[in-house]
């Protein structure tokens, strides 16, 4: 399989994108916020992907950046759908010793605390790479060269030692193509092919509880370059070289499609003694097609009894390294897409479709805040229904503490005993087909406070 020839330059340089600063929230589960009330309705843990996952013994997980902790959305989605985490690029070489054995962890640290503090798996992603190195490793000799990775190896494992489930300890060092081939690296150039094998020797030595991992992409089906990956791990296997799992990036497109091989490729890797991981899926598209894609890989890894989990590379498409493509089950506004239903439903959750734009009920919910005024606010939530037709739906609406609502339009509204948590219910807007929209509004008088209200998870009939 052939992906792009951009693809070797831009695999897993991911840039850190800015944060959009906009009133528009999509919203999966509850935004957490101080002071906000628990609402009703939360999704239970058959109808999360990491809940889901988690009851076919495995992990559903996202690749996560330290600077988007702090988005409300961004964190709570995380919190509610996801039970692993990847650092996208704050465990890499030039992120952590970007001068030689001066190292700094505090943006890694973020979402190391901040994935434990919710019981989530972490994977460290990565020790050894080609792509985005600190200048002063190629200028190296082959001496000095061996003496820095088995040092960057040994202290980044051991200030996680304990926290990482698994690390891909090298990353990428095969070549596309025909050959089957080694990368040119200043590891492979300048230490030769045994510079693998001493990474995983060096990785033991500084953890030996943590799985350890090789990983690349185009090697999702046999190919040449998938059977060099995997003679090398048949040595490594036979000699006693200790490597636990191998890593399968899946990038995906219209171009490079899930291949027919797909769960033979990851059963064969298996049947050699190790795990199998799906380690930074996206699949470019949209709608059915997008959704059966992602159905197929999820229903492969379930397939193959050592194929402990699945991440995709990032949260809401306006994140991904390949945003113009939409590849992740999240919009970006936080709607769940056909993808997701058709991944959830494949998990044997019970909030999915089929994933081939028929199946169970769901819908997602989005707000922007539409006028402003002196002392009041319009907001307006926007329902959208999933891969099927519903008949009704439930959204939860939150004021803060200072906040009234004085008036409501295209929907039915209910309150709780505080006077703060609305619940709206349709007003003859609450048939909508597949993929169809309705909306309803409120006027708040702010009172002093402008935030947005917090929207509860739509619930679906």
């Amino acid at each position: 399989m052939v992906i792009d020839a951009c693809h070797e330059e831009r695999a897993d340089q991911r840039p850190r994108l800015p944060v959009r600063r906009a009133f528009t929230l999509g919203v999966v589960g509850l935004l957490t916020a101080a002071g906000v009330l628990t609402l009703s309705g939360t999704a239970s843990a058959a109808s999360t992907l990491g809940g889901a996952a988690a009851a076919k013994g495995r992990y559903f997980g996202a690749a996560v950046a330290a600077n988007h902790l702090g988005e409300g959305q961004y964190a709570a989605t995380l919190d509610t759908e996801f039970n692993a985490v990847t650092p996208e690029n704050e465990m890499k070489w030039e992120s952590v010793e970007s001068s030689r054995n001066s190292f700094n962890f505090s943006a890694a640290d973020q979402i190391v605390s901040h994935a434990q503090g919710k019981s989530m798996k972490i994977r460290g992603h990565t020790l050894v790479w080609h792509s985005q190195l600190p200048g002063w490793v190629g200028g190296l000799g082959a001496t000095d060269l061996r003496s820095a990775m088995n040092n960057h190896i040994t202290k980044v494992m051991q200030h996680y030692q304990g926290k990482i489930y698994a690390w891909d300890v090298v990353n990428e060092a095969f070549q596309d193509g025909g050959s089957g081939a080694r990368r040119s690296s200043p590891f492979q150039d300048k230490l030769g092919d045994g510079f693998i094998e001493e990474a995983f020797r060096t990785a033991r030595a500084a953890d030996p509880n943590a799985k350890l991992c090789y990983n690349d992409y185009n090697t999702d089906g046999q190919n040449a370059k998938s059977n060099a990956v995997y003679a090398m791990v048949k040595d490594f296997k036979a000699r006693g070289v200790p490597i636990d799992c191998v890593g399968f990036q899946s990038h995906f497109n219209s171009q490079s499609p899930v291949p027919g091989d797909y769960q033979q490729n990851l059963q064969r890797f298996a049947d050699l003694g190790v795990d199998v991981q799906i380690t930074e899926l996206d699949i470019e598209g949209s709608g059915s097609a997008q959704a059966d894609s992602y159905r197929r890989v999820t229903q492969a890894c379930l397939a193959v009894s050592r194929c402990t989990g699945i991440t995709v590379w990032g949260i809401p498409d306006k994140y991904s390294w390949r945003a113009s493509g939409t590849p992740l089950l999240f919009d970006d506004n936080y709607g769940k897409k056909p993808a997701y239903d058709a991944v959830l439903a494949a998990l044997g959750g019970s909030g999915g479709g089929d994933g081939g734009g028929g199946g169970g009920r769901s819908c997602t919910v989005s707000y922007a805040e539409t006028q402003r005024w002196g002392d009041r606010f319009n907001g307006q939530v926007t329902v959208r229904a999933g891969s099927s037709a519903i008949s009704g739906w439930t959204v939860t609406v939150t004021l803060r503490s200072a906040q009234t609502v004085s008036a409501t339009w295209n929907g039915s509204p209910s309150w709780d005993s505080s006077g703060k948590v609305m619940t709206m219910k349709p007003n003859g807007n609450g048939n909508l087909g597949a993929g169809a929209s309705t909306s309803f509004g409120f006027t708040v008088m702010a009172n002093g406070d402008w935030s947005a209200p917090t929207i509860g998870s739509c619930t679906a009939s």
